[in-house]
């Protein structure tokens, strides 16, 4: 039992990088699945186009899928052109934060694109059939070969078995080209998130404990959130299921108005000054009598607690 337990509890500090080694498998997988079943190399003029649309297409749809995904873009969408509301763009500091949040969505919403492409890069053959039919490429690998090499180009990926051995020197070397771009992407997308990670760690307001403890409670809010949710919704959905059957007038029953729903699903802000940590902590430390958020010029919007926003109260996925 205790071993299930530390397990148990592995998964739950880690579970943002099982999650993405999760997400990196099943696109590698899926890759390797169209490589070998579905993807099959015209080897005439249609070649460029066939290959990236093998290489990209899948890339772009999985990082439009990551920004579907994301709770974290749908707090900033969601009731921002509402009918009552005027529907206009943040500025100011508003649209800095609004920015911070964009790029935390799109650096989470490339992971598995970029996984994508660099496995698609690894295995070539996406670029083997779009490299082949490129004239820019066709005159580089034919140079001082005639024109018969550069006729013969676009049928290199469908003879890698019976090619001469001149058609065979070039298969190889759009296969080295292929693979020495990948592990270039890898290697860059690898120094990239360590840089940053150290450049947001450098830069937080808080320590590592107060970072840990952060994460610790926000889970628990949630737990307890989604909880008293439903509690509340089951009460509530009693009430006016038994005034109806019995005919009877409605009892007086609390519940949250709009505009408390929408002061607790506001960006999160920091303030140097008081330790909020969720903006359901902020809203009912700061609200004003008429139940708005009072608005501080030392809030601020540390990179290193962008996990704030993407935590959220309830699972806004399924919605």
């Amino acid at each position: 039992m205790d071993k299930f337990r530390a397990v148990f509890d592995f998964c739950l500090n880690h579970q943002k990088a099982l999650g993405y080694g999760a997400v990196s498998l099943l696109t590698v997988g899926s890759e390797r699945i169209f490589s070998a079943v579905v993807f099959k190399c015209p080897c005439n003029s249609w070649n460029m186009l066939y290959g990236l649309v093998f290489l990209l297409v899948p890339a772009l749809i999985l990082f439009l899928l990551g920004f579907l995904l994301s709770s974290q873009s749908w707090k900033m969408l969601t009731g921002s052109c509402a009918p009552n509301r005027l529907c206009r763009c943040p500025h100011g500091a508003r649209f800095r934060h609004y920015l911070k949040v964009l790029g935390l969505v799109i650096v989470r919403a490339s992971v598995a694109p970029l996984t994508w492409i660099a496995v698609a890069l690894l295995g070539s053959r996406f670029y083997e059939c779009a490299a082949s039919g490129s004239s820019s490429v066709q005159a580089y690998m034919c140079k001082g070969k005639g024109d018969e090499c550069v006729e013969k180009m676009p049928q290199v990926p469908c003879q890698s078995g019976t090619a001469t051995s001149e058609m065979q020197d070039i298969l190889m070397s759009l296969q080295a080209q292929s693979q020495v771009l990948g592990w270039s992407l890898i290697a860059s997308v690898f120094i990239l998130a360590l840089v940053s990670t150290c450049i947001s760690r450098c830069c937080s307001p808080v320590s590592i404990l107060q970072l840990a403890f952060w994460k610790v409670y926000l889970e628990q809010e949630q737990q307890l959130f989604e909880q008293k949710a439903k509690d509340h919704a089951a009460k509530l959905a009693e009430r006016n299921v038994k005034c109806f059957f019995d005919s009877t007038e409605l009892d007086e029953f609390p519940t949250p108005s709009a505009k408390e729903w929408h002061g607790i699903s506001s960006l999160f802000t920091f303030n140097p000054k008081k330790d909020y940590y969720s903006m359901m902590h902020k809203y009912n430390s700061s609200k004003t009598n008429t139940g708005s958020l009072r608005s501080v010029e030392e809030d601020t919007v540390p990179c290193c607690l962008g996990f704030v926003d993407g935590a959220g109260g309830i699972d806004t996925q399924g919605l």
